[in-house]
């Protein structure tokens, strides 16, 4: 089997992404690329490290020309600046925006014609249950996540002409850094990405890695009245 992979973070290797990586290359992956912004910090042996930043678009374009062979596209990047929207402060509203939408889609531009080139491969854009609801202070995220999969479907009907597979990963906590301060139930991350990889071995068009997200996405056939409780005025 060849696949050959970018597993995105913006901490450096975090953790999903260094499950990626390893279990890509427990599967049987020709190479894997592991980027971070601190190509250094990447201490898996067995993959090629590139640095990118996915906000810096001459990075993804730099990204994209070292890495021709490139069959499966992995973005997970990720930020959470924990901002609201109306009173949230504007900058840490856009790096959300930039990270998940901009730079997500960045990415699927570069390396499109590479993995036309290739014969169409796949995309798996790492989402999340928040692509579905909203959390107080962390809206910024949500709204972020919800374009994402918004840009996840659209690409999908884009691609399809030249033989892309566009798979959308959705999630609810998992044990990783940008999850330390979350005090309730988590998922194993590896769980996560071999439910992920398994879903785009199969075909899948969407994973829903946990119950939680699973429940979300049904909750959305019902009234939103029925989901939010809202505090009362005054």
């Amino acid at each position: 089997m060849r696949v050959d992979a970018i597993p995105l973070g913006l901490k450096p290797f975090e953790q999903l992404g260094r499950h990626f990586a390893l279990q890509l290359l427990e599967r049987g992956a020709a190479k894997v690329y592991a980027t971070a912004r601190t190509p250094g910090l990447v201490d898996l042996p067995g993959v090629e490290v590139l640095r990118l930043d996915i906000t810096d678009p001459a990075s993804v374009v730099a990204a994209a020309a070292a890495a021709q062979d490139v069959t499966l596209l992995v973005n997970n990047a990720g930020s959470n600046t924990y901002a609201n929207l109306v009173t949230g402060d504007l900058d840490a509203i856009r790096t959300e925006m930039d990270t998940h939408f901009y730079g997500t889609l960045d990415m699927i531009r570069a390396f499109a014609p590479v993995l036309a080139a290739g014969g169409g491969g796949a995309i798996l854009n790492v989402l999340s249950a928040m692509s579905w609801f909203s959390y107080d202070y962390s809206n910024a995220y949500g709204a972020a996540k919800a374009a994402e999969w918004s840009l996840t479907n659209a690409v999908r009907l884009e691609l399809h002409g030249q033989g892309t597979q566009v798979t959308g990963l959705h999630l609810g906590s998992a044990d990783t850094d940008m999850m330390a301060h979350y005090d309730g139930e988590k998922s194993d991350p590896a769980d996560i990405v071999r439910a992920a990889l398994d879903g785009v071995e199969a075909g899948r068009l969407e994973v829903l890695a946990d119950e939680w997200s699973a429940g979300i996405k049904a909750s959305l056939a019902g009234d939103p009245s029925e989901f939010y409780t809202l505090p009362q005025a005054g």
